[in-house]
């Protein structure tokens, strides 16, 4: 439905749409320009007061025959709006989705179009380091959840005319900012085709949980295959990176996280502060944090597999032995640790932060303790799934970290069920899981191990030098 040039029909319809009389925060406020009836339509505490007042005591200063000299709101804009960001629109459901998001409309009597003006600010937070991706000398602001101040972050570090940023809404309730970011000639056009025809056919109410909805709508993932189709991360210099390697990152309003595509297994082992250190230094950081990815995986299944061929081992290895005996058995010690680790962390998520001390004492401490001199535990297993919840903060997917586990109590239960050959099949099952994964546009999630790219594996696993002469077109 299209505007028409009666004022107070366009009134009617655009109150009734945006449901004016039952919501106290829409507000439609009647004024007159150059003698002509006119309204206002914004949501309040969405606006910014003081750039609205400037431009209204701007345009309610236009004489009668100033106004009658206007032919159409393209003529009124150039001439009498001076803010930055206007526009015009004459659909209705633009109309009011627009006013919904933040710009204020301006509906003037005798023209079939109305101005759109972005004076939206909304509440936000500062650019402070996320607590999960913290560096030891890289730099300390972090995304929020504002999709304006996180595509200027970015920019801030890619100044490249060719860096775009395309805008859509998502969501037929919410409707959504969700903004797709690239370089041009650099980002690979399959994908970025690809994205934009996914983006355009998802149907879904609303992204009310931010990136999580959108990956859920987007990705066609198996539902027994937990490796995460997607990186996230919250750093901007981290988003800057990926984008200059040719990756796509997806920003969705509301949320800090920042949707990095395509992504491979290869991509969760890297950090930004392996490059923020020398060349020794951060080929050593990579290097403990996969081994310690890999240790978490395969330490508690290794250690059962171990127990089970105790009297076939060297001498020097059986301290690994409990030394006193156990009702309950070793298999079942792990998976309740398992469970256990992962109450303390909900636990510790719905905990005051005044009483969070009280709680790892209680937890680690207490309990613990206590669970051992009851028969409930040996020391051995507390011991080894301690080193196992603290390896698993070594990397900042928490996505792949929930892989791991799955995988690992996989590991476990095979494992204590069918000695060695349950071990080897518990390894050749997350190998599968991980090879018949696939990244979101259906390429290999082993890449560039498979299809093998030599070049590209050893800047995977190693920390290359960073090539800065300016003749070096690689």
């Amino acid at each position: 439905m299209k505007l028409s040039k009666s004022i107070d029909k366009n009134y009617d319809i655009i109150s009734s749409k945006l449901e004016i009389k039952d919501s106290f925060d829409i507000i439609a406020r009647e004024i007159y320009i150059g003698g002509r009836k006119s309204y206002l339509f914004f949501v309040d505490g969405l606006i910014k007061d003081d750039v609205t007042e400037r431009i209204l005591n701007n345009i309610m200063n236009i004489s009668n025959d100033e106004m009658n000299q206007v032919k159409n709101i393209q003529s009124f804009m150039n001439k009498y709006i001076a803010h930055i960001e206007v526009d015009k629109e004459s659909d209705i459901e633009k109309i009011a989705t627009s006013v919904l998001v933040g710009p204020m409309a301006i509906v003037i009597d005798g023209y079939d179009e109305c101005m759109l003006l972005d004076v939206r600010t909304y509440p936000a937070r500062g650019t402070e380091e996320p607590p999960n991706e913290q560096t030891l000398k890289g730099p300390r602001d972090g995304f929020v959840e504002t999709i304006v101040m996180n595509t200027a972050l970015i920019r801030r570090r890619i100044r490249d005319e060719k860096l775009v940023f395309e805008m859509t809404n998502i969501g037929n309730k919410t409707k959504t900012d969700v903004s797709i970011g690239y370089i041009k000639g650099c980002a690979d056009e399959k994908v970025i085709d690809f994205v934009k025809k996914e983006l355009e056919d998802i149907n879904v109410r609303g992204l009310e949980m931010g990136q999580q909805s959108l990956v859920e709508a987007l990705t066609k993932s198996k539902w027994y295959n937990p490796f995460p189709k997607i990186k996230t991360t919250q750093r901007p210099d981290v988003a800057a990176a990926h984008i200059n390697e040719g990756k796509i990152v997806i920003i969705i309003d509301t949320s800090p996280n920042v949707i990095i595509l395509p992504t491979s297994i290869f991509d969760f082992m890297q950090n930004a502060d392996d490059y923020y250190q020398p060349i020794i230094t951060g080929n050593y950081l990579r290097f403990t944090r996969n081994f310690t990815l890999l240790m978490t995986l395969i330490l508690t299944p290794m250690y059962l597999l171990l127990l089970e061929y105790i009297n076939v081992l060297p001498q020097w290895i059986r301290f690994i032995e409990p030394d006193k005996g156990f009702a309950v058995p070793i298999i079942i010690q792990f998976v309740l640790l398992e469970i256990a680790v992962d109450a303390l962390k909900l636990a510790s998520l719905n905990t005051p932060g005044s009483l969070g001390m009280s709680l790892s004492v209680v937890g680690a401490l207490i309990l613990g303790d206590f669970a051992i001199k009851t028969g409930w535990f040996v020391p051995e297993t507390i011991l080894y799934m301690a080193i196992v919840s603290l390896g698993s903060f070594a990397q900042s997917s928490v996505e792949l970290g929930f892989a791991l586990k799955i995988c690992r109590m996989l590991l476990l239960i095979l494992t204590g069920i069918f000695g060695v050959w349950g071990f080897i099949a518990g390894i050749i099952i997350t190998f599968l899981l991980m090879a018949t994964n696939r990244t979101i546009e259906g390429q290999s999630y082993l890449y560039p191990l498979y299809p093998f790219d030599r070049i590209a594996l050893m800047r995977q696993i190693f920390r290359t030098p960073i090539r800065s002469s300016k003749n070096n077109k690689n």
